[in-house]
């Protein structure tokens, strides 16, 4: 049977029983002051840049004593996991291995640890926000670190150099084609500063950013009676105002009859943009969890 849909925007009614029921979510707690990364260009001199693999997981920062989301949700892991951890930040990423992202979300947003799952898990650390020091003398404090924790799921993430931007390229495909969703540049002279530049770069195969969900289109075709497109807007940046447009495409047919709730923050894909800002080819990957 299908379900039927109904625009919502603004003051415009939505019929509740299309949407499956959301759960609600706590105020965080605290949130994190973390580094966050721009997109790589070939412009940057490459040579002052260590580069790692890009973990499909969600960002875990350890503060000394409790293990947060990014968003600032304590993180309900089991006690044996961050048992031994030091009174020393550590941040990364809890990752369940490659394409695993999905269980990694429900891992860690479980409220109740499930034992099994957890011992799936591992936070691949890349960073010491405490660290006064530079990059390039964070990373050899950064494996001491995760030494002394001698635990198999708490690993130090590799970072090494790479010749030019050419080798850097074949890298990527190397590193997608085995798995991986990119690659991160960090600057090795850089302090850790809880904003976004170009201290630290982020390399995927396409360009993908984050949008919130402001209404539900319905299908018509094949899809009447259940999702068509989601209107989406894309936040304001600096001078330039939000902007709203149309993503139907990427969807399961499962997403299509329970597709993300209106406020909730998705993450799509695309190709450039168009002369307008709005993004070309744009597709839905997944409901952005942290």
């Amino acid at each position: 049977m299908h379900r039927r849909f109904f625009l919502s925007l603004g003051s415009l009614p939505l019929a509740a029983s299309v949407l499956p029921a959301v759960a609600q979510v706590s105020q965080p707690l605290s949130v994190p002051t973390l580094m966050l990364a721009n997109v790589y260009r070939s412009s940057i001199a490459l040579t002052d840049y260590w580069v790692s693999e890009k973990y499909d997981g969600l960002r875990g920062y350890w503060d000394g004593q409790i293990l947060w989301t990014r968003g600032g949700q304590r993180v309900a892991a089991p006690t044996w996991f961050t048992a031994g951890w030091p009174r020393v930040a550590l941040d990364g990423e809890l990752w369940a291995g490659h394409g695993q992202f999905a269980k990694a979300v429900s891992t860690v947003r479980s409220q109740t640890p499930n034992e099994s799952a957890w011992r799936g898990l591992r936070f691949m650390v890349f960073d010491l926000p405490g660290h006064e020091g530079l990059f390039n003398e964070r990373i050899p404090a950064l494996h001491g670190v995760v030494k002394q924790i001698d635990q198999l799921w708490v690993q130090a993430v590799a970072q090494f150099k790479v010749a030019s931007h050419e080798a850097l390229q074949v890298l990527l495909v190397k590193t997608v084609k085995n798995g991986g969703e990119g690659l991160m540049l960090h600057r090795g002279a850089s302090l850790y500063q809880g904003r976004r530049s170009d201290d630290l770069l982020k390399l995927k195969t396409h360009e993908d950013s984050d949008a919130v969900v402001i209404a539900h289109i319905p299908g018509r075709g094949k899809h009447a009676g259940e999702l068509g497109a989601l209107l989406v807007e894309m936040p304001a940046v600096s001078i330039k105002p939000a902007q709203r447009f149309k993503l139907g495409t990427g969807f399961t047919d499962a997403q299509r009859q329970h597709p993300p709730a209106i406020g909730s923050r998705v993450t799509y894909r695309f190709r450039g943009l168009n002369d307008s800002g709005i993004p070309r080819f744009a597709s839905f990957m997944r409901l952005r969890e942290d």
